[in-house]
Order: structure tokens, then sequence, then C-alpha cells
């Protein structure tokens, strides 16, 4: 009895355990299946992150600044290398040796080639990037496992660095353009799935399972390259020429809002921002035309009015206020050719405190532009109730008050364009990898500022200013600027400094019809402190530079033809219109061939143009015959030699008379695009 309750036990205790297992494995595979497979997925199967290629950034022109470039990192199992292999296979010894040659090629140190061949060490990340089709045999051996990365290749030069900005290894948005189009530039990362076995080796998985990265939009910037490089290496010249600590350069298009350059410099190695947007300065003189343009519209001043400027020195509120050029009285078109404290702040007082602060306000001071860059300054105006009795006369001076160098550029754009502030533009298009259009930039009026009226006064305030003002060393033969020169005094720490200033001029170009607005700002230039003598030249430089470049966005035939209508300063367009359009352009190009050379421009309909019938491809340079110009007058000479494709220089004594010869000469057979040199008669 007692031996058959013991078995009923034993064969209980079995009936029990089985329950228990049944119930068990019930449970794991009927409830818990998810969580176990999981697992088991976790143990065998990896996910391998596909990186996405951020966005490229393109110029206005469709040149590449900035692009993704696909990189690799090695990581390396040393002793999954020396595993034993299949029978006839090299040893595990030599597989390390062959391995330590192939790293060693690709420029890895001795220090990692000996970690990543250490047997002791069970896995080494090795430290850099590789190029794919440099490390792709070792990528292939057995032990070396291979992860894609992306490496953001910026632009070639410091201006565009900075306004571009960053980022990191991973691919995220630092700083600059790259943060704020964020948005657009980063794409989708992919995967790829990889199996495990049991010692953790990877493998590819059978099925090809991935997912694809998907590519950020590409961003076409308004930037042009030609412009920023010519922006840029005269902005470095000049800092160099005046012994500058630094110093800011910015081209926009007046009629869009466009911004076509942008050049920083600073001497400050932690400097690595564009300090066009981000270092607001006192603009000194180059704010008198504002004032000049709200009194005229108000019809509290004329441009002939004349008011008594003392002979340059004159007490006001306890502070005595000089000029560098001084007089007994000047016109208001004098106080800003000569850019004249006494008088600007005797034509200002004819404004209520109220009206002085809203002329600068509607100009876009104090406040953002709108543009799309993380860092930008708004800058500094104080309002009413914070003046003192200096800070109306200081305002009018262009003190008290800090802008941009962006704010400054886009404010003139209005006295370009005939009168409307504009939201200035960096970004003009955004289009998705598949070709979707996402953005494009559309011309956005902010307010208006002066009336069309006042804005061609003022533009003919500020020719006068370039001719036989401050600014004539901005002056041209060529074709009419129209610009502003100021000189602040510099102040650190809230005070001002003796013998330290900002040297700045604000141009348009040409004088009408502005296709360009260039500020140029040098910060505490040592050689000259004066805007006319220090910045206003820069301005000269790029324009003839740009004229020069093939590929500057600049319309050669629509310059010379406003050129024409312009006639001598101060004539109507009329004169310029009644010579007609050839003799026009003729009177232009020799004007230009007295300085230099005519830039080299096809015409759309000259013999032998591209796009012309009969043309060769572009990029083709074929020869051609210098025609004869023997006895023609200079200009038509000049314009002859043009019309064929070539470039003109003059020599011989000034004045109109007529072509003696040409070297090369007549009838030889010369490359399209040389320079002709044109002899005059005596």
């Amino acid at each position: 009895m007692i031996r058959t309750s013991r078995v009923g036990a034993v064969h209980g205790a079995f009936v029990l355990f089985a329950v228990v297992l049944i119930g068990r494995a019930a449970q794991v595979q009927l409830l818990e299946t998810a969580a176990w497979r999981a697992r088991a997925q976790q143990q065998q199967v990896a996910a391998a992150p596909l990186p996405a290629p951020r966005g490229r950034i393109l110029d206005a022109t469709g040149t590449l600044l900035v692009e993704s470039r696909q990189l690799v990192r090695l990581s390396v199992a040393p002793r999954e290398v020396a595993a034993a292999g299949a029978r006839g296979t090299p040893s595990g010894a030599a597989r390390l040796a062959a391995l330590a040659r192939a790293l060693a090629h690709a420029g890895v140190s001795p220090e990692w080639v000996g970690r990543a061949t250490d047997t002791a060490r069970a896995w080494v990340t090795l430290p850099g990037r590789f190029l794919e089709s440099d490390v792709r045999a070792i990528a292939a051996t057995r032990g070396v496992h291979p992860e894609p990365v992306l490496e953001r290749v910026p632009p070639a030069t410091e201006g565009l660095r900075r306004l571009v900005g960053r980022a990191d290894d991973a691919g995220a948005a630092v700083d600059g353009l790259e943060r704020s189009l964020d948005r657009w530039l980063r794409g989708e990362a992919g995967r790829a799935i990889l199996f495990k076995d049991a010692r953790g080796r990877r493998f590819d998985s059978p099925a090809g399972e991935r997912s694809e990265p998907r590519a950020g939009s590409t961003v076409s910037l308004t930037i042009n390259q030609a412009l920023q490089d010519i922006a840029e290496r005269a902005l470095t010249d000049a800092v160099g020429a005046m012994r500058a600590t630094g110093g800011d350069l910015v081209m926009l298009d007046p009629e869009s809002g466009e911004v076509r350059a942008m050049a920083s410099r600073r001497g400050d190695p932690r400097s690595t921002g564009a300090t066009a947007l981000t270092e607001p300065y006192e603009p000194g003189s180059t704010i008198k035309p504002f004032v000049a343009a709200r009194l005229l519209d108000l019809g509290r001043a004329r441009v002939d009015e004349v008011v008594t400027t003392y002979n340059g020195t004159w007490a006001l509120n306890g502070r005595t206020i000089r000029d560098d050029h001084p007089a007994a009285a000047f016109s208001l078109a004098d106080v800003i050719r000569f850019s004249s404290n006494i008088g600007i702040v005797q034509f200002a007082a004819r404004l209520t405190p109220r009206e002085e602060y809203e002329l600068f306000r509607d100009a876009g001071f104090g406040a953002p532009t709108g543009f799309p860059y993380p860092a930008e300054e708004s800058g500094r105006l104080p309002s009413p109730p914070r003046w003192d009795r200096q800070t109306a006369a200081s305002l009018a001076m262009g003190y008290a008050l800090n802008v941009t160098p962006l704010q400054l550029a886009v404010a003139y754009a209005a006295i370009a364009n005939g009168g409307e502030l504009l939201e200035p533009a960096i970004v003009r298009e955004a289009r998705a990898s598949d070709g979707r259009v996402l953005y494009r930039h559309a011309r956005r009026v902010v307010r208006r500022v002066m009336t069309e009226e006042t804005a061609r006064v003022v533009r003919g305030l500020l020719r006068g200013v370039v001719d036989g003002g401050t600014a004539e060393s901005a002056h041209l033969a060529t074709l009419d600027i129209a610009g502003k020169t100021g000189t602040s005094q510099r102040t650190e720490n809230g005070r001002y400094v003796a013998g330290r200033y900002t040297a700045s001029f604000v141009g348009l170009f040409p004088a009408d019809h502005p296709r360009l607005v260039i500020l140029v700002k040098l910060d505490d230039p040592r050689k000259s402190i004066y805007g006319g003598t220090a910045a206003a030249p820069v301005m000269k430089t790029v324009v003839l530079a740009a004229l020069a470049a093939r590929d500057a966005a600049l319309d050669r035939r629509a310059l010379a033809a406003s050129s024409a209508s312009q006639g001598p300063p101060g004539a109507g367009a009329a004169a310029g219109a009644a010579a007609g359009d050839g003799a026009g352009r003729a009177d232009t190009l020799v004007r230009v061939a007295e300085s230099g050379s005519v830039p080299y421009v096809y015409r759309l309909d000259a013999p032998g143009a591209p796009g012309a019938p009969g043309a060769p491809p572009r990029g083709a340079v074929t020869a051609r015959a210098v025609p004869d110009v023997h006895g023609l007058p200079v200009r038509h000479a000049v314009y002859a030699l043009h019309r064929a494709g070539f470039r003109v220089t003059l020599a011989g004594e000034a004045g109109a008379g007529a072509a003696a010869g040409s070297s090369p000469s007549a009838g030889e057979a010369v490359p399209a695009g040389s320079i002709i040199r044109l002899t005059r008669a005596p």
C-alpha cells in the first residue's frame, strides 16, 4: 500500500511537470510570441543605418557650392581576421600581416595599424574616414566592418563658409544657412538589415532587405559665384592695403532684394559667422541721404536751399560739431556732396523727434530684415522717450544708432529702386530630390520709404558725391556711380576711442537704374580713416572686375545703353538718346577703352556670336580677321572692333580724331577675345 502510494506520487509529479511544461510552452508560443520573437530578432538581426546625404547648395547660376560626399568608417575585429579559415587559405598571421600592409597603404598611422592587428583586442574603430574606392579591398577582408558615413564638403571661400555655416559629422546642422535651411537640406536616413551568427559576426541579408535613404532638397541661393569671388578678393586686398582689422562687403540687386555676394573678414580667428549680419556699427554719414529724402518728401527742404555752416565749426547744446570740408554755407546738395555734419544737423532740426525716429525706422533700422540667418542682429534705434538733448543731432550724423551692413544696403536699395524697402533674399529656389519645387523666391515689398521722384532726386545727390564730392576715388570713366561715404568713430566698452574709425561707402551702380547696391565697410583702417579714400576705391575695383567677368550676371548691353541715355552728368536722358543706340554705345566703349580695355562681350547679332547663325559651339575660341578701321573716327573704329569680337585699348593723344591703325594689323587672323591696340592719328 505504501509502495503504491509512492508510485502514484511519482506519477502525479510527472503529470504535474508535464502540465506545467505544456502550460509554459503554450504561454511562450501563444501569449509571449511577440516578446520572444523580438529577442530572437535582437540576437540574430541588426539594422545598420544608411545616412541620408544633405541637399546640395547651388549658386544662382547652378554652380555647386556645397555637397555631401560618401565616405567609409572602418572597424576591425582582429580575432575574427586571424580566425582559422578553410583548408588552403592563408594563415591568421598572414592575414593580419596583409591587413597591416593595406592599412598602412591607405594612410592609417602605425599606432592604429598595430591596434587593428592586435588579437588581444576584440574591436577597434579606426579614426578618420576613407573614400570607398581607396579601401574597397580592405573592406572586403573578413573581420573588417565598413560603415558608410557622409562628409559635408564646405564652400571653397571664407566668405561663403561664414554665410553657409557648418554641419557636424553626424550630418546635423550647426550654424549659418545650414541651420536655418535645415528643414529642406536634411534628408531621411535609410537602413540595411544584417544577420548575426553566434560569434556576433554580421552578414548581409539574403533577401537584401533595406530601405534606401532619401537625399535632402537642393537649395539654390541668390549668390553669384563670380561676384562672390570678386567681392572676397577685393575685400581681402583692401583690408591688407588699409591695414584694417577687418571688413564687410555686401552686394545686392535693388530690384529684387536678392543678395549677390556677401563677404566678411576678421583678424580674430574666433570670428566664424557672417559679420555683415551679426555685427552692427554706427554708420556715420551714410545715413544723411535718408534725412534729405524725408525732408524732400515732406516739402520742408529744397535741393538748392542753403544753410549757414559756420566755416566748419559750430557749437550746439554744449557740443562742438565740425566739418572736414569747412565752408560758410552749403546747399542741401552740397551738404550731401561734402558730407557736412553742421548742414545736415540744421536741416534735420526741421523734423520733430517722432518724425526723425520714424524716418530711420521706416528705412528698416532697429529691426531684423527677415534674412534667413539664425544669428542676425536687429541693430539699435532708440525711441524718442530715451533721447537726450544730443540724440537728434547724433542720429542725423549717423551716430546713436547701430545698423548691420545688410540693413544699410537694403535701405540704399530703396533709393535705387524708386523708394520701396524690400525684404532681402538669399534663397532663390528649393527643389526636392524628385524635382518638386518647394519654394521659389518672390519679390516682397515691406513698405514704401520715399516717393519715386524723391528717390530719383536723391540718386542725383549721390551721383554728386562721386562726381566732385567726398567719393571721387570711386569715379569711373565708363559708367556713372552714385554713392555716399561714411567715417564714424569706433567704440570700445561703450566709449569712443580716439584714432579708431570705421570707413564705409555705399554705392549704386550705375547711377541711374542701378543694377547693384554695393556696401564696403573697413574696420579700424590705419592707412586712411576716411570712407572716401579707404572704402570708395573698393567699389570701383569691384565694378571693373564685375564688368570684365563673363559670368557676373551683368547685362553689359543694358549698361551701355543706360550710359548712353544718361549723357554727361546733369544732362537729360534725351541728350544721349539723340545720338542713337550705336553711337551712344560706341561712345561708351571709347570711354572704357580710355581706362583699360573694352570688356569682351558677344553681341547677340554679331557674326560668330554664340547663338547666331553659323556660330561655333560655346566655349570654342575661333580665329577671325581684324577689320580694317584705318581712317575711321575713333568711336566707330572701337565699335567695329568690338562687334567683331575683340577687346580694345587706345594709344595716342587723347581726343576724338581718327584711327591710324591697329596692332595686330587689319586682315590678320586673331583669336576671338584678343586685345587689339588701336592707335590714333596725331
